[in-house]
């Protein structure tokens, strides 16, 4: 058991060149690059055949194609790194105490590296075409949509939490299973909801590697960073301050274990 609340960690230098958060930093790079490269294919490709994209079966074929891409980068990292693949996560476990700052550096600097990888490797695929680039719908402002995808990222640490951080010791293999499948619906559902007003990016890591490899248009970039990062954040303190109860805290499990362990 421990005794009160887990705390901001700063950490230790030597934590950034241990060999369980390099093979951690590996696994958050491959998995962001799976992920970057399925759900910007699937945008790129529907921009290929149709000329509307906000039709509803674009939508519903993009939010589809963001699930399953996400449920399965999730899948092959929570026993590994904790399966964040997205800066706000990590982010949002870093502010509840669940991992200290030093591996959240690595593991950004690893999401930002894996979703440049995605999305060139994209680029070469398809002969250097130009990837798509997000825009805000006529009648957004940039601070409408950071509020929106605040409110996305919000919901998606809070899911996070509670499937792959919070399982109770005799669910712990139950929570493996349904952190993917409960974020990658969540995911999908919300490109379903605000897709149409500024492309629910949820992940900063998704908006950074299209545009350093194709649009290079960074007017409303930052909406995609400050939007996740203040709704995770927040989420991770909600869930750890208010629904977690001290009195009942274990260790980490297996599934955050990449996650949540000190410097």
């Amino acid at each position: 058991m421990r005794a009160g609340r887990r705390r901001f960690n700063v950490g230790r230098l030597a934590t950034a060149t241990d060999p369980g958060t390099l093979r951690c930093a590996v696994a958050e790079l491959l998995a962001t690059a799976i992920f970057v490269f399925a759900a910007e294919g699937a945008t790129h490709s529907l921009g290929r055949m149709y000329h509307d994209k906000g039709m509803v079966s674009g939508l519903m074929a993009v939010a589809l194609a963001h699930a399953l891409a996400l449920a399965a980068a999730v899948a092959c990292t929570v026993n590994i790194s904790g399966g964040h693949v997205n800066p706000a996560i990590t982010f949002g476990a870093l502010l509840g105490g669940r991992i200290c700052l030093v591996r959240s550096l690595v593991y950004w600097t690893a999401q930002l590296l894996g979703a440049v990888t995605g999305a060139l490797l994209l680029s070469l695929a398809t002969g250097g075409v130009r990837l798509p680039e997000y825009a805000l719908a006529g009648g957004m402002n940039g601070w409408h949509a950071a509020v929106l995808e605040a409110a996305m990222a919000f919901g998606l640490m809070y899911a996070y939490y509670a499937t792959a951080m919070e399982p109770p010791p005799q669910r712990v293999h139950a929570g493996m299973t349904m952190a993917p499948l409960a974020m990658g619906l969540l995911a999908g559902a919300n490109v379903l909801a605000c897709g149409a007003f500024d492309g629910a990016v949820m992940n900063p890591a998704r908006a950074f590697g299209p545009a350093i490899v194709g649009s290079r248009r960074w007017g409303n970039h930052w909406v995609y960073w400050v939007g996740p990062m203040v709704g995770a954040g927040l989420s991770g303190v909600v869930y750890e301050h208010l629904v977690v109860s001290p009195a009942d805290e274990e260790e980490p499990a297996a599934p955050s274990r990449g996650s949540s362990r000190r410097a």
